[in-house]
């Protein structure tokens, strides 16, 4: 839509953006692109001082929203022609999210694997390859699709539940050891959380050990059978013994700066032959420091970074 308007004693490009309600840099562009006429003759000086001229701005179109690939590093526990199953850090997302589309694993594979920049009408539903999520503040091993039939195939292995998953928590308390069934839907009034009961409830299901305790405070090992969103923070907020550090679910600790919840082990089907893989990502520094600080000892077995 074009814009009209009479400026006295300004700059053109200080006019555009005041009126346009746009930054002095797209002014800038928008005039040297010759989308701006004063007095009926195009004008591509954005530092031409106006006399009272009638400007007319014809606003160019929007170039479309882009996922942009971001070389983020990755630490890369496995690849072959079909998937790829990365240890992601914590403080990452999975994919874009209203409002946030860099910083995303997204970003980082493409990058990774030299791809350009995606169009993303709505950059939070652009997720290429994705099977799976973890949240911002989880680490751990996750695996993405390459191919449109891998991504076929390790979805409906993730919706049948053929994924054997495997996650680590430092939690507040200490939980009973149990299979718990309790369906978890969205919380009643705070929109941002889950809650068991909640509205709409979902079947969830996860099986908890504990490995290890300190006074007050225990190593616990959790496999979730169904996905649910938050899930095992859930859970174990319900069990009584929020998981550490956890703002959303329980409350921050000195010990460590994000929830201490580690995705340790994933085994799945291979998409092209069936065959069951198993990945292990190591127990990031943070949170192993983490359990040492609270005078844990970690059980031999479990791998440390």
């Amino acid at each position: 839509m074009a814009l009209k308007f009479t400026a006295d004693g300004l700059r053109l490009d200080q006019a555009v953006a005041r009126f346009a309600e746009v930054s002095r840099t797209k002014a800038r562009d928008w005039i040297e692109g010759g989308f701006v006429s004063v007095a009926g003759e195009v004008v591509k000086k954005p530092s031409y001082r106006l006399r009272g001229e009638v400007v007319l701005v014809e606003r160019p179109p929007e170039p479309p929203p882009q996922v942009m690939p971001e070389p983020l590093g990755l630490e890369v526990l496995y690849e072959d022609e079909d998937l790829i199953v990365v240890n992601k850090p914590a403080g990452m997302l999975t994919h874009p999210a209203p409002g946030e589309s860099h910083g995303t694993l997204v970003g980082a594979l493409l990058a990774y694997f030299g791809h350009g920049p995606l169009e993303a009408p709505r950059p939070e539903l652009t997720r290429p390859g994705i099977v799976h999520r973890l949240d911002r503040e989880t680490s751990g091993a996750i695996v993405v699709a390459k191919n449109e039939a891998a991504q076929r195939h390790l979805s409906a292995a993730f919706k049948n539940r053929f994924v054997y998953k495997r996650y680590l928590a430092i939690t507040q308390g200490v939980p009973r050891e149990m299979t718990l069934i309790a369906p978890i839907g969205r919380h009643p009034t705070l929109r941002h959380k889950m809650h068991v009961g909640g509205v709409n409830p979902r079947y969830a299901e996860t099986d908890f050990a504990v490995l290890a305790r300190t006074e007050g405070f225990a190593l616990v090992e959790a496999k979730p059978h169904t996905g649910r969103t938050h899930q095992i923070r859930v859970h174990l907020k319900h069990l009584g013994a929020p998981i550490l550090s956890d703002e959303l679910y329980g409350k921050r600790h000195p010990s460590l700066s994000r929830q201490a919840l580690h995705a340790y082990e994933l085994r799945l089907p291979h998409p092209r032959t069936g065959l069951f893989l198993t990945f292990v990502a190591p127990v990031p520094s943070d949170m192993r420091r983490a359990w040492e600080a609270l005078g844990g000892l970690w059980p031999s077995e479990i791998r440390l970074a």
